[in-house]
């Protein structure tokens, strides 16, 4: 297509938010209007099953759960009118809460006011809250936030150590709906002796965010924690950033969380129009499937030409991942669904992997997000009439066309600026996008099969480790690894064995082995 008819499709598919300032550009994936007119059936199909989610339809069968993040940033929407007020309460509590922390009336035992705070959660309580902080938290936040995302003991350790003499003015978020979630449960626990260590009561400094009668909660409860927010069980972690769960870290960092619910509330108003090329959800749908045939045959790599937007990635691989990695369809029909996404920087990939994108295997789409913004303030000269900003404007607009020119397909986000409003509308863009495409190919994006399998598959492993260790305390003599697995009653799990008696043996748990360390079979185990 020459430069004239590529100006012209860029003008027939641009939207246009005037309100957010928001751009999408889709023009550079090269479906047709046959395309879009053979899927216009499933588009009407998708439009009411987001009507009909929006209103308390049963969203999620295989958990019977309605489905409403929505209705967090317009509680009006909510299907009762307890639920409304319940909504509004929970974002008035939070900032008055936030409010109270941050002029210390609210404040520890030991100081006048807290300094930190601790966030511990995994996934979607964690992915999201980071990137908000990232993008949002000021260079001098009221409280600086510390992730813990993880059961790496280093990590734990990293966070305590680097935190070790400001403990006693540090707050901790514990964040998850069930409260038996292994990761944020097994943090909580080391991070509770560490208070304790330093002669610290850990209930004046805990806030609980988790669903109503949860262990967590009736933990917190009963130790009389600082605070305790709910979550509600028909929002979904990866979509649960407009509730307490994002907004309690990120309005204790001094972010304009109103703000951020009204750009998400914005642009669901825009994603509701029943029509795609007035709707910029519909169009990220559209140019999904297009390039990946309605299978995820593509990638999506996710590349933000601004530092602050780091983590969009990693927070869209969540999103995108857990929601639409299926194997089954609706109907129980084994399809194997989902589009693996990934992403650093711009311009920092175009000395890392853009190489293989302008000329390698031509398996992803790229989406482009476009700050137009450089910085708040002039910008110096780097070279005459050219700032740092152009290089970096330069540096996206060249890799689009780069792209382009070698048969790779782009799309392109803008916003004026990274603000409250423009990181609410991002998030409500994509998530809308996701449930839109998750419609037309027929899947349940609000499930996560998967991921309570692993969980399923680690508890197994940790219930063999408890056997395996009864048996060697037992016995008096060296075994090998095959009477230790006869003896356990696992005699086809040698290998799990090995691999939880070379771990312990690793962390001076008790655990001997002797032999040959590149013969696992030769080697023999006690304990001491």
């Amino acid at each position: 297509m020459d430069a004239r008819a590529l100006w012209q499709r860029y003008q027939d598919w641009l939207y246009f938010h005037e309100g957010l300032g928001l751009y999408l550009d889709v023009s550079r994936m090269r479906f047709d209007d046959a395309l879009v007119e053979s899927l216009r059936p499933k588009f009407d199909k998708a439009f009411a099953d987001m009507a009909e989610l929006e209103k308390g339809a049963i969203a999620n069968p295989d958990e019977n759960r309605m489905v409403g993040h929505y209705w967090l940033r317009n509680p009006d929407l909510a299907p009762t009118p307890e639920l409304t007020q319940e909504i509004v309460q929970t974002i008035e509590q939070i900032e008055s809460f936030a409010e109270k922390v941050q002029t210390g009336a609210i404040h520890p035992p030991r100081a006048s006011r807290f300094t930190d705070v601790i966030s511990i959660g995994i996934g979607g309580s964690a992915l999201g809250p980071q990137f908000v902080a990232e993008a949002l938290s000021p260079d001098f936040p009221p409280l600086k936030i510390h992730f813990i995302d993880n059961t790496d003991p280093a990590g734990i350790d990293r966070i305590l150590t680097h935190l070790r003499n400001s403990l006693s003015s540090t707050l901790v978020l514990v964040i998850s709906k069930s409260g038996g979630t292994p990761e944020p449960r097994n943090a909580m626990i080391e991070v509770k002796k560490a208070y304790a260590g330093q002669n610290l009561d850990f209930a004046k400094y805990a806030i609980a965010i988790t669903g109503v009668d949860s262990n967590l909660d009736k933990v917190a409860k009963s130790e009389g924690w600082l605070a305790r927010f709910f979550m509600y069980d028909w929002v979904g972690g990866r979509t649960s950033e407009m509730s307490s769960v994002g907004l309690v870290p990120a309005a204790l960092q001094g972010v304009d969380i109103r703000a951020m619910l009204e750009g998400a509330k914005e642009m669901d108003d825009a994603t509701r129009i029943p029509d795609v090329k007035n709707n910029p959800a519909a169009l990220l749908a559209l140019a999904w499937y297009y390039s990946g045939n309605g299978r995820g045959e593509k990638d999506m790599v996710v590349l933000p030409y601004k530092d602050s937007l780091l983590l969009f990635s990693r927070y869209l691989q969540q999103l995108v991942m857990e929601s639409l990695g299926k194997e089954k369809d609706l109907d129980g029909n084994i399809v194997y669904q989902g589009i693996a996404v990934y992403g650093n920087k711009g311009s920092t990939d175009q000395h890392a992997y853009v190489q293989q994108l302008r000329e390698g295997v031509p398996n992803f789409f790229a989406t482009l997000i476009e700050v137009l913004e450089d910085r708040q303030g002039p910008s110096p000269e780097i070279d005459p009439g050219v700032t740092a900003g152009d290089y970096l404007s330069g540096f996206l607009l060249g890799t689009r066309q780069a792209l382009y020119e070698n048969h790779r397909d782009s799309i392109t986000v803008t916003i004026p600026q990274v603000n409250s409003r423009t990181v609410g509308a991002l998030i409500a863009l994509y998530e809308r996008a996701v449930g839109l495409y998750a419609s037309l190919i027929n899947v349940n994006a609000y499930h996560q099969p998967g991921v309570e399998a692993g969980k399923k598959a680690a508890a197994v492993i940790l219930d063999l480790q408890k056997r395996v260790v009864d048996v060697l305390q037992k016995e008096k003599s060296a075994l090998s690894l095959a009477e230790v697995a006869e003896k356990a009653g696992s005699p086809d799990e040698v290998e799990a064995i090995y691999k939880i008696l070379r771990h312990l043996h690793s962390n001076q748990r008790g655990v001997v082995l002797k032999g040959d360390l590149a013969q696992p079979s030769s080697l023999t185990v006690s304990i001491n």
